[in-house]
C-alpha cells in the first residue's frame, strides 16, 4: 500500500478543517432520521431515502478509515459508529479495505479482500448452481440483485472461521458490531420501523455501493490498468464521495474526497494513459454495456492457485 499522505495543512500550520465532510455527515444522519420519522406517512417508499442514506454512510466510513475528517482515529470512528448498513462491522471493513490498497495484489482472489474474481482451483470443485450464480453476478443486473447476498455470504463464512479459530481482532470487531446493532434495533423499535423494511433498505443500500464496485477494478498485468475512473453524474459522485475517480483515490488514498475531482481534471490525460483508457463517461454507460452481459469471466485470468494462503486480517 502507498504511504499515507499527511493531513493537508493551512498556511498557519494547522490541519485543514474539512467542512465538506462535516456537511455530508450532517446531511447523511439528517436524511436517515427524517426517513425514520416520516415512515408512517411514507410507508415502503421510505426504503428509497433510507437506502441512499445507508449507501452514503458506507462512503463516509470509507472516507473516515482513510483519516478524515479529523486526525483523531477514535473520534472519526465514533462519527460513523451507528451501524446503519447492519451487515459488516466497521472495524472489519477498515482492516480489509486497507489490505485492498496493496495495489500490486489488486483483484487477486486471495490477497485482495475486495476481489470478485474466483480462483480456478476452487471453482473446479464447485457445483453447477454456484457457477451459474457467479456468472449472473458478473453482469451489472446480477451484481445489483444478488451481489450483496453473495458478498455477505462469502464474508460471513470467512469471518466465522476466523471467529472460531480465536482471532481476537475479528472477535472484538464483531462483538462491538453486535452491541451497536442491538442498540440500533431498539431505536428502530422506538420509531416503529418494520424490520423487513429496514433490512430491505440496508440491502438496497449495499446494491447502490455495488454500482461503483462493479466496474472499479479489472484483472490486468499492468498494475495501473487495474483501476478505473468513472466521470459520473453529480448524484453518484456525492453518493460515493468521488470514489468513482478510483485510480485517483488509489494514487492518493489520504486525499480528502472533495479534492479528487480537481486532481482528476488536472491530470486527466496522464491518468487515462496510465490505466490504459479504463475510463467511463458515467455509470449509465456501464449499465447499458453490461446489464445482462458478463463484464469479464468470473475466474481470475492471471492466477491459478492450489491451496489458498491465510486471509486473516
Amino acid at each position: 500500500m502507498r504511504e499515507a499522505v499527511p493531513p493537508r495543512k493551512t498556511s498557519s500550520g494547522r490541519s485543514e478543517f474539512e467542512g465538506p465532510t462535516w456537511l455530508v455527515l450532517a446531511g447523511c444522519y439528517s436524511l436517515w432520521l427524517l426517513s425514520l420519522w416520516g415512515l408512517e406517512a411514507l410507508g415502503w417508499i421510505a426504503v428509497v431515502p433510507l437506502a441512499i442514506a445507508i449507501a452514503l454512510h458506507s462512503s463516509l466510513q470509507h472516507e473516515i478509515l482513510h483519516g478524515h475528517p479529523t486526525r483523531n482515529a477514535l473520534l472519526n470512528e465514533a462519527l460513523i459508529s451507528i451501524p446503519m448498513g447492519l451487515f459488516i462491522p466497521y472495524r472489519r471493513f477498515r482492516d480489509l479495505h486497507l489490505r485492498h490498497h496493496r495495489d500490486d495484489r489488486l483483484t487477486d482472489p486471495y490477497d485482495d479482500p475486495e476481489s470478485f474474481y474466483q480462483c480456478h482451483s476452487e471453482i473446479s470443485k464447485s457445483c453447477g448452481l454456484v457457477r451459474a450464480l457467479l456468472a449472473v453476478n458478473a453482469t451489472f443486473a446480477g451484481r445489483m440483485l444478488i451481489g450483496p447476498a453473495m458478498a455477505m455470504f462469502a464474508f460471513w463464512t470467512w469471518d466465522l472461521r476466523l471467529f472460531r479459530s480465536g482471532d481476537r481482532r475479528v472477535i472484538d470487531a464483531w462483538m462491538r458490531h453486535l452491541i451497536l446493532v442491538s442498540a440500533l434495533i431498539w431505536v428502530l423499535y422506538v420509531f416503529g420501523v418494520d424490520g423487513w423494511l429496514y433490512f430491505t433498505a440496508a440491502y438496497l443500500g449495499m446494491s447502490l455501493i455495488m454500482v461503483r464496485s462493479f466496474i472499479e477494478h479489472r484483472a490486468d498485468q499492468d498494475v495501473a490498468a487495474r483501476t478505473a475512473v468513472v466521470d459520473a453524474h453529480w448524484f453518484w459522485r456525492l453518493l460515493f464521495l468521488n470514489n468513482n475517480f478510483h485510480l485517483v483515490h488509489h494514487d492518493r488514498p489520504s486525499m480528502a474526497w472533495y479534492r479528487l475531482p480537481r486532481y482528476w481534471h488536472a491530470e486527466r490525460e496522464t491518468i487515462a494513459e496510465r490505466n490504459g483508457g479504463y475510463v467511463f463517461p458515467g455509470y449509465g454507460s456501464v449499465a447499458w454495456r453490461w446489464l445482462f452481459r458478463r463484464r469479464e469471466p468470473y475466474v481470475h485470468p492471471l492466477t491459478n492457485y492450489g491451496d489458498a494462503p491465510d486471509q486473516g486480517a
